[in-house]
């Protein structure tokens, strides 16, 4: 579809949830009449995600440079202004997403998860930069081969690659840990990938309901292989949809002060990835097709 067709989608579903979930308008300060809508705002926010706009100066600017038609209220605005009306919506965006996630995983018994790493800085600056200090930690990223210091992104999500619940933690708190904070529901099944093996954490799970499942934790000395490699093909989806916030949403950058603007950060590309999947859904394509959503 038409860039101005995908907008028009995104923004029809952000003012829908927003009518759902909002009673009162949300305002730290200032007037009560913006010059954009609070639908308008975080629809800005979430399209400028997925066309890998990561940061608020370059997403205003954009905007408003080839977008004041569909937005008329940015010429009147001030960035600082939409960057802290964006930040204001933290609140608005979270049950956003809940909503949709309970759309997408509705009588869905198959989960998988996995955790994205978010790098706080250069490895060899960790020792003394100010940024995150306290709230980072020290981790491996295998995707570099080596360690870093920041965040992991835990999150779990459908077979079809929707990510319906998330938690950021700091680098050093492991993949078994995080399982709980994600909210596996009873009766559900779970995959993860050779790093969640734990016989006593499947235990755990079990007690609570939940069947998990995971490779043997050593490729070498694996047991059963063609099990493993089973557990595989069904878990690919998630790396697919987390190679796309890696490279699409830039996920991996922290264009962050502090925790709390990651924090922000981190709904902002997750929601955006999620409105893409039901829009695709919603269209009978399959949900992870970024490529072939929006045409010339």
């Amino acid at each position: 579809m038409p860039l101005s067709d995908f907008l028009l989608h995104v923004f029809c579903l952000v003012d829908d949830l927003y009518r759902q979930l909002v009673r009162t308008p949300i305002r730290s300060r200032g007037p009560r009449a913006t010059a954009l809508s609070d639908p308008e705002v975080i629809t800005i926010e979430l399209v400028g995600e997925f066309l890998g706009l990561d940061h608020d100066q370059g997403l205003f600017e954009h905007f408003r440079r080839y977008h004041a038609a569909e937005f008329p209220g940015l010429v009147r605005v001030h960035r600082t202004t939409f960057a802290r009306q964006a930040a204001n919506l933290y609140a608005v965006k979270k049950p956003m997403h809940a909503h949709l996630a309970e759309r997408l995983a509705a009588r869905e018994p198959v989960w998988l998860v996995d955790s994205l790493p978010i790098h706080a800085c250069a490895f060899g600056r960790a020792g003394f930069a100010r940024r995150f200090r306290g709230d980072a930690g020290y981790g491996r990223d295998p995707t570099r081969r080596g360690l870093m210091d920041g965040f992991r992104r835990h999150a779990r999500a459908t077979p079809a690659g929707a990510i319906v619940a998330f938690d950021l933690a700091p680098a050093n708190v492991s993949d078994l840990a995080m399982i709980d904070q994600l909210g596996p529901p009873p009766g559900s099944v779970g995959v993860g990938d050779r790093g969640y093996w734990s016989p006593r954490v499947r235990a755990e799970l079990a007690g609570a309901g939940v069947t998990f499942l995971a490779p043997y934790q050593s490729r070498k000395t694996d047991p059963d292989p063609h099990r493993s490699r089973r557990l595989s093909r069904v878990r690919w989806v998630i790396e697919t949809a987390f190679g796309q916030l890696a490279e699409r949403f830039r996920a991996k950058r922290t264009w962050a002060p502090d925790l709390w603007h990651l924090s922000h950060r981190v709904i902002r590309t997750v929601l955006s990835h999620t409105a893409a999947v039901w829009i695709n859904l919603t269209r009978g394509r399959s949900a992870l097709d970024f490529d072939g959503l929006i045409t010339a």
